[in-house]
């Protein structure tokens, strides 16, 4: 193939330039030979100067696409490549056919004479002359109004239960577990949760029912009953545990 030089400004696009570089080989666009003209095209870009790479990303592009399809075509299995030349074929094609046509319309408008005036200066009108009906005039009225009720501040009344809810420590309800037992007015563990008046008090007396039951204050039974434990059998309990520490 011979060599070609190229001016930039003689091409409108890549596209235009490998119409270009078919139409010196005399190729037809129905049998295009793409890898034929990658050289070319690449020997075009490498001529290209540091300050004209912005206005020619295009054509960049262009040359990263066609080394990637050439790069594709060296594989044993290149249908992919075969799959870019189409594409590129039928860009081709029809970028011809756009041409030939924008060539026939600029034909069929010479000779036509344009007339263009200066624009004239409008001069601007502060007042509003515009007429509404009552209904529209509520309607906006409305719809302001509306949009100030979606923008205020929430109200409290869905968190007060949250925030107001008192507070029960958990060693208030161990006294209460202890005296109640000492009394004999409990005797169960279900009856210290029976009279709970919120999560907070039920929640605090499960602890105090753990806390009791860590140093061996009260004890558990099997079947539900709490009683508490005296000082000689703490002693003993306590006992009990040191022989099977030194036990173990």
């Amino acid at each position: 193939m011979d060599k070609v030089q190229f001016k930039i400004e003689s091409f409108e696009g890549p596209l235009d330039l490998l119409l270009h570089l078919i139409a010196q080989h005399k190729m037809k666009l129905s049998e295009i030979r793409i890898y034929e003209l990658i050289d070319q095209y690449l020997a075009f870009i490498g001529q290209l100067g540091p300050d004209q790479l912005d206005p020619t990303s295009e054509f960049v592009e262009m040359a990263a696409r066609l080394v990637y399809m050439k790069s594709a075509a060296l594989l044993p299995k290149h249908e992919e490549s075969e799959t870019l030349e189409r594409e590129l074929t039928g860009q081709l094609v029809e970028y011809h056919l756009c041409k030939k046509a924008a060539e026939r319309l600029r034909d069929m408008s010479d000779g036509i004479n344009f007339f263009v005036r200066e624009p004239l200066e409008i001069k601007l009108d502060g007042e509003y002359h515009g007429q509404h009906r009552p209904n529209e005039l509520l309607a906006a009225y409305m719809n302001i109004m509306g949009r100030s009720a979606r923008f205020s501040p929430p109200s409290t009344a869905p968190f007060a239960p949250l925030v107001t809810a008192p507070m029960v420590s958990v060693s208030s309800r161990i006294v209460y577990i202890l005296r109640n037992l000492r009394r004999g007015a409990v005797r169960r563990l279900n009856d210290f949760f029976s009279g709970a008046k919120s999560r907070s008090e039920a929640v605090a007396t499960f602890l105090g029912v753990l806390e009791l039951i860590r140093f061996q204050r009260i004890r558990v039974e099997d079947d539900g009953t709490v009683r508490a434990l005296s000082r000689s059998e703490r002693r003993e309990t306590e006992q009990n545990s040191k022989d099977e520490h030194e036990t173990l």
